[in-house]
């Protein structure tokens, strides 16, 4: 696995002056997930929890809908100068009658860490449809249980604390117990290992859960809960548009502007307990 974190010199300037200093950065690196020896898309990534990312991301575009239909994953053929495995190409191989990726998921380029949606090579990729509804998942969350989530997942935050450049994403249960957390550069990515991880640790399709992000609400994001069957979505900014209609149509219950005692409900009011 890469460094998580690395140290660069810095001129740092405040009102007393400048001084030259050592900085932790989070890191970025390349992930390249390929299906059966075929390449299938890029990432830049914070090293980590790749099995999860890569198992996350399959699950979100409805390769995968369990752990079983992933035979095995391996890093091959990345090593730097020295020969070193670099450990950024990761290989996943599909059980027997899994169908392989529709070509039309394949990234033109490379997906960034700010947006995963941006690179498709087709825009019909993005309409794809869950196998996990979480349309008639009843479970109801108190706004007093909402607003303790985004400590918890600050405080879930190890690399943030030495870097400040990390979003983060965790499952929660609605009664506001932390089930995992991870950091990434890239949001999406955060999310696609917590739900790599729910489909390894059989929590798929994720009844009864909230997924809590660092950052905002983006159509992918809603996406990526629909297609895991996560009920309840909050974020500590705002949601776009296009992912409040998504929302409204998967039956997803969003919260956006997550602060304190204050949060927008913008679907799914019915799943918010103020009694």
């Amino acid at each position: 696995m890469g460094r998580l974190t690395i140290r660069r010199p810095v001129l740092h300037i405040d009102a007393a002056g400048s001084t030259r200093r050592q900085e932790t950065l989070a890191a970025e690196e390349p992930l390249e997930i390929r299906v059966d020896g075929k390449p299938l898309s890029v990432t830049m990534r914070t090293p980590g929890h790749d099995i999860e990312l890569a198992h996350g991301f399959l699950l979100t575009e409805g390769v995968i809908g369990g752990s079983s239909d992933v035979l095995a994953a391996r890093y091959c053929d990345s090593v730097d100068d020295a020969g070193r495995n670099t450990y950024n190409v990761l290989d996943l191989a599909l059980a027997a009658g899994v169908e392989p990726p529709d070509p039309s998921l394949e990234r033109n380029f490379y997906t960034t860490s700010s947006c995963g949606v941006c690179g498709k090579a087709s825009l019909d990729a993005v309409k794809l449809k869950t196998r996990f509804s979480p349309v008639a998942d009843p479970v109801a969350v108190t706004p007093a249980t909402l607003s303790t989530l985004p400590d918890s997942l600050r405080a879930a935050q190890k690399l943030f604390d030495s870097t400040g450049g990390l979003h983060a994403a965790g499952l929660f249960t609605a009664d506001g117990e932390l089930l995992v957390a991870r950091e990434d550069v890239g949001r999406h990515n955060a999310v696609d290992k917590v739900l790599g991880w729910a489909l390894l640790d059989g929590r798929v399709p994720a009844a009864g859960t909230v997924l809590m992000v660092s950052g905002r609400a983006s159509f992918e994001l809603v996406q990526k809960a629909v297609m895991a069957g996560v009920p309840v979505l909050s974020a500590v900014s705002a949601p776009s548009s296009l992912a409040v209609e998504l929302a409204m149509d998967a039956g997803v219950t969003l919260v956006g502007f997550l602060r304190g005692e204050t949060m927008n409900v913008y679907s799914g009011t019915q799943r918010i307990d103020q009694t």
